[in-house]
Formats: C-alpha cells, sequence, structure tokens
C-alpha cells in the first residue's frame, strides 16, 4: 500500500478537483447547452444504468472473495489505512476519466474498439501492483494471490468498459463507471475492514 500520507490527500484532492469539473460539465449537459470541451462521458445516464453497473461489480467482488477464500489466499491481502482508503474512492473517479474516458478507440467500428478494450484492460489489471512490488526497489511477485488478483482487476476493467457501451447507456456516459467502480472499492474496504486489513488512520 502507498505509505506516504502526503502524497494519498494530494491524490484525494485531484480526484475531486477532476470530480468538481466533470459534475460541471454533466451539468451543462443535463441544462441542454453541453460543453464543446467537456471531459469525457460528461453526459447524464439513467437510473438503471447505474443501478446495474453497482450490481454487477458486486457480483464480481463476491466471486473475487469467494476464490481467495476457495484458493486460501486471503491472508495475503494487503492491508491499508482509513486514509488509502478515501485514496481508493477517489481513484475510480481518476482511473475511469483516463481509461473508460481517454482510452478508447472510438469512430472506428466495434471490432477496433473491443480490440482497445481488451488491450486497455490489460493495462488497467498489470498496473495495479498485485504481480509486482516497489518496495525497496522494483521486483516481481509471481504468487497465486497475485496472479489472481490481476486477473480480477481484468475482468472489473471489462466490465466498467462495457457499462460505458452498453445499449442501456445511451449518452456513453462515465456516471454507471464511476458508481460501479466506487461500489467495488467501497465492497473491498469493507471487507477488508471484516477481515481485519483495515489498519489505523493514515
Amino acid at each position: 500500500m502507498t505509505d506516504n500520507p502526503l502524497l494519498l490527500v494530494v491524490m484525494i484532492a485531484a480526484a475531486g478537483y477532476l470530480g468538481k469539473l466533470w459534475w460541471g460539465d454533466l451539468r451543462q449537459a443535463r441544462a441542454g447547452s453541453p460543453n464543446p470541451q467537456a471531459l469525457p462521458g460528461a453526459t447524464p445516464a439513467p437510473r438503471s444504468a447505474l443501478l446495474i453497473a453497482v450490481a454487477g461489480s458486486l457480483v464480481l467482488l463476491g466471486g473475487e472473495t469467494i476464490g481467495e477464500y476457495a484458493l486460501g489466499i486471503t491472508g495475503e491481502q494487503s492491508t491499508i489505512t482509513v486514509l488509502f482508503a478515501f485514496h481508493t474512492l477517489g481513484a475510480a473517479i481518476i482511473e475511469e476519466l483516463i481509461f473508460r474516458g481517454y482510452l478508447v478507440l472510438d469512430k472506428r467500428g466495434p471490432g477496433l474498439r473491443w480490440l482497445g478494450v481488451v488491450g486497455a484492460s490489460a493495462i488497467f489489471a498489470l498496473l495495479h501492483p498485485f504481480l509486482w512490488s516497489a518496495e525497496g526497489g522494483f521486483h516481481p511477485t509471481l504468487t497465486v494471490k497475485g496472479a489472481f488478483s490481476t486477473s480480477a482487476a481484468f475482468m472489473f476493467s471489462l466490465w466498467f468498459y462495457y457499462t460505458r457501451f452498453a445499449r442501456w447507456n445511451p449518452r456513453q456516459s462515465l456516471l454507471p463507471c464511476v458508481a460501479g467502480h466506487a461500489a467495488k472499492n467501497l465492497g473491498v474496504i469493507m471487507i477488508k475492514a471484516a477481515q481485519g486489513f483495515l489498519v489505523g488512520w493514515w
């Protein structure tokens, strides 16, 4: 986990700032005067789309949790602090803007789009420090837990992309993506707290 409180505070502030900008663009779109330079996906979404996105994320999280128990790797997960927990919620905004917002091959046909989705999802999963660690210098951590968690991150990314481009999200809003991602991260925080892996404030 990141153990630099100042860096975590900066990242939380950055997420808040980007979220404010994105929300402002969304409000303009809802008012019927969209910003021509709006951040990606700053469009309204049906409430049903948010519910589907959240439900799908929780189903995937349930599967991931059951899988960890089945593989006997629950005790290998990292500890987090309360400050880091807030950071993960803010990360849902930043990561969705980057991956499901900007890293999209749009207007080039569905085939190339979904090829890009698979590639971006692989990058998304590998950027999470499950198969590697930077503590004491960069080194690989090729374990069952690392492989399983990386695979889960890949599946979550595919789901978030799907919520962006599904028919039930007709304006390709990022709202369902952020809602699903935040629900997943909140679920992880609650599970870690229940298992004793939420330790300290910062």
